[in-house]
């Protein structure tokens, strides 16, 4: 997607796939998926080539309005600057805060993508993140649920800003996280 990169993760890692995948960023968040590839792979798809695809919502022009207007705002300059100064602030206050509360916490940032763990990290693979305390992070998420902040229910899943997303709304989520870290 677009959420590291205008040009995604293979334009921000220096990587040419050979097949690229979309799914719903590509459509505005509105239910969509595109792919494309080298030419000889894309040969394989009709009508040139044998393999057939369709789907009930392929060109659905909403979707491709909202897609459009979606890469608009984001190709504006300084977009993903802004991602990058937002989530930076909320991931490593979010580890400044539990850190200070005594539990040992890492994480890291790629723009408005984000993630962390309670353990000393780092945290660069799989078997480096089921080291992490999950019990810790369920009652972690259950506590910010009740106090109206939402984060994904797992620490193995992907975290994301948004645009929409304020210096204040950071402010805040931290400051919700501290109170969270002092009762864990």
């Amino acid at each position: 997607g677009f959420r590291v990169a205008y040009g995604g993760a293979q334009s921000y890692f220096g990587v040419t796939p050979d097949i690229t995948t979309m799914g719903k960023v590509i459509g505005g968040g509105l239910p969509v998926g595109a792919y494309g590839g080298r030419k000889d792979i894309m040969e394989m798809v009709a009508p040139a080539g044998p393999m057939y695809q369709a789907g009930t919502l392929s060109g659905n022009p909403l979707a491709m309005v909202a897609g459009i207007t979606t890469l608009k705002r984001l190709k504006q300059p300084g977009t993903y600057e802004y991602l990058d100064r937002i989530t930076g602030r909320l991931v490593n206050g979010l580890i400044e805060a539990g850190k200070a509360a005594g539990h040992p916490m890492c994480g890291g940032h790629v723009n408005g993508m984000f993630g962390f763990f309670f353990c000393e990290g780092p945290v660069r693979n799989f078997a480096d993140a089921k080291k992490s305390d999950g019990e810790k992070f369920g009652r972690w998420h259950r506590m910010m649920l009740e106090r109206g902040v939402y984060f994904a229910p797992s620490q193995f899943e992907a975290a994301f800003t948004s645009l929409a997303h304020t210096e204040e709304d950071v402010d805040r989520t931290i400051e919700i996280a501290k109170e969270v870290f002092a009762l864990l």
